[in-house]
């Protein structure tokens, strides 16, 4: 029965990517990463956070967090290191959304289906990339 439900949830997930693919605006940029970003060999736990991030931040921040023009900041860039951008701040950004204030790419909307742990090894991989691209 657990499993049926577990099911259930992932599908449900799949079909709310699908139309947010589906439904969201076309970016006004040209969708080119914004930043080089250099990939390090990643930990077991930053690993598990890029395959979360590719499956739900990448479509906006761009591969490897180097944004996409028009549509979402780089992640690999000095405003978010770390003694700017809490760790908190990315859970809280997940959770709740984030009002646009560094870039004019608009509001980012909550990230529905990502929880806490998810949320934390995508941090690990983010807070990896911008250590190998010198960002403390």
């Amino acid at each position: 029965m657990m499993r049926l439900a577990g099911l259930a949830v992932l599908a449900a997930f799949v079909a709310a990517i699908v139309v947010w693919r589906l439904t969201r605006p076309t970016p006004e940029g040209d969708g080119t990463a914004m930043a080089d970003v250099v990939v390090p060999d990643l930990s077991a736990q930053a690993t598990l956070g890029k395959t979360l991030f590719d499956a739900s931040c990448a479509d906006c921040h761009g591969a490897n967090a180097a944004g996409q023009d028009g549509v979402a900041p780089p992640l690999v860039h000095i405003i978010y290191e770390p003694s700017h951008h809490s760790d908190a701040s990315f859970h809280l950004a997940v959770q709740n959304g984030v009002r646009a204030h560094h870039w004019s790419f608009g509001d980012m909307p909550p990230v529905e289906g990502v929880g806490e742990a998810d949320v934390t090894a995508i941090i690990a991989h983010i807070r990896e990339l911008q250590r190998a691209n010198g960002i403390k």
